[in-house]
């Protein structure tokens, strides 16, 4: 379930709980709309801690020197003339 529909139970919940006034017979309208809002607030902070988990960005490693190749000899023959 994505945050849209976690907006839309909590809105559902929120218009049966505080917009009607039915009545009906072996149903509390007022307990299942805060039951709806209960649950789309713990799928917006699921849904909210999933996101934030995906975007940590990791940072780079730091490039390996060879240390072989890092140090010339300024001989002349190190360059690979006159081998």
């Amino acid at each position: 379930m994505g945050l849209g529909g976690c907006i839309i139970l909590i809105a559902a919940g929120a218009i049966l709980t505080f917009a009607t006034d039915w009545h009906m017979q072996g149903v509390n309208l007022d307990l299942v709309g805060i039951i709806l809002m209960i649950v789309g607030l713990i799928g917006v902070s699921t849904f909210s801690s999933i996101a934030r988990r995906r975007r940590v960005v990791v940072p780079p490693t730091t490039p390996v020197i060879d240390e072989e190749r890092a140090t010339h000899r300024r001989d002349g023959y190190s360059d690979g003339y006159g081998v």
